[in-house]
């Protein structure tokens, strides 16, 4: 429910604000209307609201200027909401993140979605993951000067010790009284709006770390190898299921080789490098 210019920046869908808008102005304001909203906006179009609301107009640059204006927001929240629009109508990946990172820098958005912004900061650090998943060997030692010199390559004692808070916070990881540290079953969940992005991100990160263990690692402790195939449409399907089985192997042999001592990291890419037969575009 929308209750003030503050509330924008509890919102990553542009749509659904407006929605929760009109919504609460209905309900508040006896004479307030779509068509009230259009005037106020300096728009012809009477259900122009309605119609962005429902997907089916976006918002040019002036047209937004006007939106801001009519939903009388001002300032950072003004700002903001132009900013919201763009990542909501960005065209690619790349756009929707360099979007998701200026709105990421408000402080109205690091108040009212802390937890957000903790999971853009797990899925954008390689080694937040990777001290997770070294929490069940039995030599772990809670000290981030420790732990920051386990990684390959180590970090600084400094970041070991802002991903065991990320962790924290994520409720990823529990403390005891004593100081020991515990991996907790909770998932990495996002919401809707930044998922794939957060996720893609993670991917992208991690394909660096890729790139860097062909100089940093030996040759022995690493595998990176690849095939370039030409195959029926109709087999694309197929070999995305045996690498889900694959994936489903993998996890049940983590589980059946007992305590771990090593973390690592196993990517799986398939992606098409021609269009398909008859694919004129």
């Amino acid at each position: 429910m929308v209750k003030g210019d503050g509330d924008v920046f509890g919102y990553l869908d542009f749509r659904k604000y407006l929605s929760d808008y009109y919504a609460e102005k209905k309900r508040t304001t006896r004479t307030f209307s779509y068509r009230w909203f259009a005037r106020r906006a300096g728009l012809r179009a009477p259900n122009h609201l309605k119609r962005v609301i429902d997907g089916e107009r976006n918002l040019a640059a002036e047209t937004t200027l006007r939106y801001a204006e009519a939903l009388d927001l001002e300032g950072d929240a003004a700002s903001y909401f132009c900013e919201l629009v763009r990542f909501g109508q960005a065209k690619s990946q790349k756009e929707k993140s360099a979007a998701y990172r200026r709105l990421s820098e408000y402080q109205g958005y690091r108040r009212a979605q802390p937890l957000d912004a903790q999971h853009d900061r797990y899925h954008s650090e390689w080694y937040i993951s990777a001290i997770r998943e070294m929490l069940p060997r039995s030599d772990f030692r809670g000290d981030p000067k420790w732990v920051a010199k386990q990684l390959i390559p180590p970090i600084a004692e400094a970041d070991a010790k802002g991903a065991l808070d990320v962790l924290e916070e994520l409720g990823m990881i529990s403390r005891a009284p004593d100081g020991s540290i515990t991996r907790a079953d909770q998932v990495v969940s996002t919401g809707p709006e930044t998922a794939g992005m957060h996720v893609g991100h993670y991917h992208g990160v991690m394909m660096k770390k890729a790139m860097e263990s062909i100089d940093i690692v030996p040759r022995g402790e690493r595998d990176i190898s690849g095939v370039t195939l030409c195959l029926p449409e109709k087999a694309i399907p197929l070999l995305k299921e045996r690498i889900r089985a694959f994936r489903r192997e993998i996890i049940a042999m983590e589980a059946a080789e007992g305590d771990g001592d090593r973390v690592v990291q196993l990517a799986i890419q398939l992606f098409p490098l021609t269009t398909g037969k008859g694919d004129e575009s």
